[in-house]
């Protein structure tokens, strides 16, 4: 720890060096969510980095620096988009609560239980969106009335869930899945993911805050630098409209594919192959 960087803000052990590239990937990372989610490709791991922090202290840090971004975002898709509040506010209700739940059993089950899982559906999601050049370009609802209520809330709390759990690639889940499932084009998905996600991180953080887990000082150092991306990514998002949205969703869940992916054969595989 250098003086320039008291005790009582940051953590002790964190150089100037670290605190560059945790802030700069903050930045990337507000931006990457903004636009189609996965930005915790890039925050989650940077977090690691800090000297002595633990990873579910990176995890609990993480959901506080996200609160900032996503909420940035939202304001700014619906100040640009006004997407329909109808689905996306129970939505947010639904995916709070499974967040909070999620966030519960990551501290007793270690994360490489899901991660195989996860690269599978992740392959799937990019597979269906290329070989669909069309989707998401336009908005046609597939449920009506009650029946799109259910299907959202169902999503709502499945995806939700594992942002409590894991967390990266939360919103591109739920930017395929109102996509494919729902039926919105892809500007109005991710103006609508945010709101959500605001709400699963605040479920996660809700779990880890009264356990110590967050650290503060650096966590709100985060959040700005995470709030100026994602105001940036939101207007480029709502600017470039669904096909822009829609190429940077598929380099975002290759990203995640090869990250997730790396993470199973070190954790999963090759033990078993000695």
């Amino acid at each position: 720890m250098t003086d320039a960087f008291p005790a009582d803000l940051l953590p002790e052990g964190l150089t100037p060096g670290v605190l560059l590239l945790v802030l700069v990937a903050a930045l990337a990372a507000g931006w990457i969510d903004a636009v189609v989610g996965g930005g915790g490709l890039l925050q989650l791991p940077a977090l690691l980095l800090v000297p002595g922090m633990s990873p579910v202290q990176a995890l609990a840090t993480n959901k506080l620096a996200s609160i900032f971004g996503t909420t940035t975002s939202a304001v700014t898709y619906y100040r640009r988009v006004h997407p329909d509040l109808r689905t996306a506010l129970p939505m947010a209700a639904v995916a709070l609560g499974s967040s909070f739940a999620g966030a519960s059993v990551a501290a007793a089950l270690p994360a490489s239980v899901f991660k195989p899982v996860i690269v599978v559906a992740l392959i799937a999601i990019a597979v269906f969106t290329v070989l669909r050049p069309s989707l998401g370009e336009v908005t046609a609802l597939r449920h009506a009335g009650r029946r799109h209520h259910g299907v959202a809330a169902a999503l709502a709390a499945a995806i939700g869930f594992y942002d409590g759990i894991l967390g990266p690639g939360t919103g591109s889940f739920l930017v395929f899945a109102m996509v494919s499932l729902l039926g919105y084009d892809f500007l109005n998905a991710s103006a609508k993911a945010k709101i959500v996600n605001v709400a699963t991180n605040v479920g996660a953080l809700l779990f880890f805050a009264p356990y110590g887990a967050v650290l503060w000082g650096l966590g709100l150092m985060l959040g700005a630098a995470n709030m100026l991306g994602g105001y940036l990514g939101s207007r480029a998002a709502t600017a470039r409209g669904s096909r822009f949205i829609r190429v940077v969703f598929l380099v975002v869940v290759t990203a995640l594919i090869a990250r997730v992916g790396w993470d199973v054969w070190v954790e999963n595989l090759r033990p078993l192959l000695g």
